[in-house]
């Protein structure tokens, strides 16, 4: 390293990590490291020059020895969940299988608009040495490459090809991750050897930077065009997505719907916009939502979403609404505020919220709030039952019962793809707000002990006592459990539960209702497997070096999760639910599946022409 007045030469790697230890963000006042550190597994694409850079930065940047590359993004996805994107961890991997392991996470992090930085190795720019280790070769174009594949699934992707290029590259990248409008995952390719050439970088560059995110002002018009669409509705509805909660605007949305008295339904990202006693919330919404919910969005005649893509387990494929309904859009993204015919304002959930409130004068009508209020009571009674346990067979629901009655409001409940999710959405009261994370926006099974782990990293540095609660089942758990190991290695505490329900039972179920036999899926269906046994959960997990203990009934889960809360340790409960009775059977609007045209299946045939009778309600515009 040599430095002058004005330059300091450093490698490309060094520059990188420099520059990154530098960058800071103001937080209620507060400034922090924008970068919380990362999770890194090295290899020959990152270690000799990357790595050593890293060494070097260990109390600044704290690097996170993953167990494998996708559960590390899944890691620095949960992190920046529990930041409300406004701090993200990277992920450093070495070039080929370990780079490509990363692709599923990136792409969670696009679909659900989060901050990640990807530092991963690439293949020699000279070419020298070529063919490498681990390259896969292009043979019409030798600059296509395994990291070229990242392109469709982060919002910036760049490969750089001399030391000088990370100068507008790095902030371009940081500028992408806090842009509310464009956030999502930045990718740099690192190829080894430029990871080790040298520049004489400006002195200037690595100067400490305070970053805040940008709040995006709403147009004056659209605003007064909304108020001109609230102001004739007779059936107003609000829909709160997590872009909610990432604008910090949860007061402000409360405060608009008191002002208006307006009802408000909750996206499977908006979980936690507000209690489950509000009086204005009405539940969530959507194919795995509530009755409540979408009872009255059939009625609504004009709705204001806030801070949602409108995918469509919130729309129940479009079908959730009255042909007419007209839509009023707040998002940062222009792209989400325009879908289907909307009224687009696009700007800052918080400032938007704020001006609508002030420049509208109205206030829904009483009987429809009441009309609402009395579904939600409904659904509340619904619930209750739902998660009653006692002479019925063990199910998600009773077991989300069960840990919502005992945990501590601040705790935080994660969830991912399968049954779980829709269990959680539907069943789980919320007791404050910005606790619940219902990984549905890639739909990654697997995501939830290592988003809970990034989860738990962030959470150490806001709310040390609180704790995150894991609910995922077996078939979530046999495709990446190693952050178990991870958490218990870091002593990063988490509270797993694993509803073992003998294989992919949700997909059973719809596997089921679309008239099909049941086919590998369920262990006991797969015609592959002579002789089906379960693994056993409880010895897994403790050989990784967590508690782990099984029990049979959701009364003696009970009992375990209070040992669990005590414990200062990961803790995994392991108990048995039935694949075939306790679900949730309520609150599911239609979703659109492609079934069989033609089939020799009577029962298939049927499900078809049923499932096929909804589709009339679907909205047109798009």
């Amino acid at each position: 390293m040599t430095t002058t007045h004005d330059t300091i030469r450093l490698t490309t790697a060094q520059a990188i990590i420099r520059w990154l230890s530098n960058q800071f963000i103001e937080i209620d006042g507060q400034e922090m490291r924008l970068c919380g550190g990362g999770f890194g597994i090295f290899g020959h694409g990152n270690v000799t020059c990357l790595g050593e850079a890293l060494h070097g930065v260990q109390d600044e940047l704290p690097l996170y020895r993953g167990q494998n590359e996708q559960s590390m993004g899944f890691a620095a996805a949960g992190y920046a969940k529990q930041w409300l994107r406004q701090r993200f961890m990277f992920c450093t991997a070495s070039a080929g299988p370990g780079t490509s392991n990363l692709m599923t996470a990136a792409a969670l992090a696009h679909a659900n608009r989060l901050p990640m930085l990807l530092l991963c190795g690439d293949t020699f720019l000279t070419r020298l040495p070529d063919p490498v280790l681990q390259q896969m070769e292009n043979f019409n174009d030798p600059t296509f490459g395994v990291n070229d594949g990242f392109k469709p699934v982060v919002r910036y992707w760049d490969r750089i090809s001399h030391p000088a290029q990370v100068i507008q590259s790095l902030p371009a990248a940081i500028a992408t991750m806090l842009d509310p409008a464009d956030c999502g995952p930045a990718f740099l390719g690192l190829p080894q050897d430029v990871q080790g050439w040298t520049y004489d970088y400006p002195t200037a560059f690595f100067e400490k930077k305070v970053h805040r995110i940008r709040r995006i002002t709403p147009d004056a018009d659209e605003i007064a065009d909304a108020v001109r669409a609230l102001s004739g509705a007779k059936r107003p509805m609000i829909i709160a997505g997590g872009g909610v909660q990432y604008s910090r605007a949860v007061k402000e949305l409360t405060a608009f719907a008191e002002a208006h008295q307006i009802p408000v339904v909750e996206t499977i990202a908006g979980r936690a916009n507000m209690l489950a006693t509000h009086p204005l919330n009405i539940g969530p919404i959507g194919v795995t939502g509530s009755d409540s919910a979408n009872a009255i969005a059939e009625r609504a005649d004009v709705i204001v979403a806030v801070g949602t893509r409108l995918q469509d387990f919130t729309t129940g494929s479009w079908t959730a609404f009255a042909q007419d309904a007209q839509f009023i859009s707040i998002n940062a993204a222009r792209h989400d505020a325009g879908k289907h015919m909307s009224l687009p304002v696009v700007g800052d959930a918080k400032q938007s919220l704020t001006a609508l409130t002030a420049a509208l004068e109205y206030s829904g009508p009483a009987s429809w709030v009441a009309e609402a209020q009395g579904e939600r009571t409904k659904w509340d009674a619904y619930v209750a039952e739902n998660i009653a346990h006692g002479n019925r067979p063990n199910s998600y629901a009773q077991a989300i019962g069960m840990v919502n009655a005992l945990c501590d409001p601040r705790d935080r409940v994660i969830a991912a793809a399968g049954g779980l999710p829709a269990e959680v959405t539907a069943n789980w009261r919320t007791l404050d707000i910005g606790t619940v994370d219902v990984e549905f926006g890639f739909s990654c099974m697997g995501y939830e002990i290592a988003g809970g782990w990034g989860a738990r990293i962030a959470q150490a540095e806001q709310e040390p006592d609180q704790d995150t609660i894991i609910f995922l089942g077996d078939g979530s758990y046999m495709m990446l459990n190693s952050d178990i190991y991870s958490s218990v290695l870091s002593r990063k505490k988490l509270i797993i539960l694993v509803l073992d329900n003998g294989g992919f039972a949700v997909i059973n179920k719809l596997q089921n209702n679309t008239g099909n036999e049941s086919f590998n899926n369920l262990l006991a269906d797969c015609p592959t497997i002579p002789e089906p046994f379960s693994v056993d959960f409880e010895a897994h997990a403790a050989s990784q070096g967590a508690i782990a203990e099984t029990v049979s009934n959701p009364a003696e889960l009970g009992e375990a999760f209070t040992r669990a809360k005590a414990s200062d340790k990961t803790h995994v409960i392991v108990m048995k639910v039935d694949p075939y009775e306790g679900w949730t059977t309520e609150g599911h609007t239609w979703w659109e599946v492609g079934t069989p045209h033609i089939t020799d299946s009577n029962r298939v045939r049927d499900a078809h022409v049923d499932w096929e009778a909804s589709r009339s309600k679907q909205r047109k515009g798009v």
